[in-house]
């Protein structure tokens, strides 16, 4: 059987492929769950994928373009554009021609935006005191560079 996906050398030890596919299932899995327990915590009509672009202009800095936003979140500019539209109507982000490229426009973090997106992160306090009253905490913290190794490994091998 061919697979039409496959783009080099696979893992050869089945048992190996079988965890590295459960890995990846229970990330999916904990990010579908954690995902909607944090959108029953936003603001009617905000979803974490508004608050997705937030955190990365918190964490990378702000004055990116729309099209450097689509392409580190792997949506159409099309899409982002409208993602950005909602946050710019909220006044949590503003868009603002170029002033090296006329033709095209930055996205800059609002105060307000600011101030949303630590809010809502405190909204998340007793999801973070339920797990931390259910399971290890510190063994949770333990995993984080792991986690952030394959996110960047995964990230630098967009192509693949």
């Amino acid at each position: 059987m061919t697979n039409s996906v496959s783009s080099g050398k696979a893992l050869k030890n089945p048992a190996r492929q079988k965890l590295a596919f459960q890995f990846f299932t229970e990330v999916g899995i904990i990010q579908q769950l954690g995902t909607a327990l944090f959108n029953k915590r936003l603001p009617e009509g905000l979803h974490v994928s508004h608050f997705s672009i937030l955190n990365h202009m918190m964490r990378l800095g702000d004055g990116k373009t729309p099209l450097s936003l689509a392409e580190s979140f792997q949506v159409t500019k099309g899409t982002m554009t409208h993602t950005l539209a909602g946050l710019t109507k909220r006044g949590l982000v503003r868009v603002e021609p170029n002033a090296l490229d006329g033709r095209s426009k930055l996205v800059f973090l609002t105060d307000d935006g600011r101030v949303f997106h630590k809010t809502a992160i405190e909204s998340l306090a007793p999801m973070f005191a339920m797990l931390d009253e259910k399971i290890d905490f510190d063994k949770l913290i333990e995993v984080i560079p792991l986690l952030q190794e394959v996110r960047e490994i995964l990230d630098s091998n967009r192509d693949m």
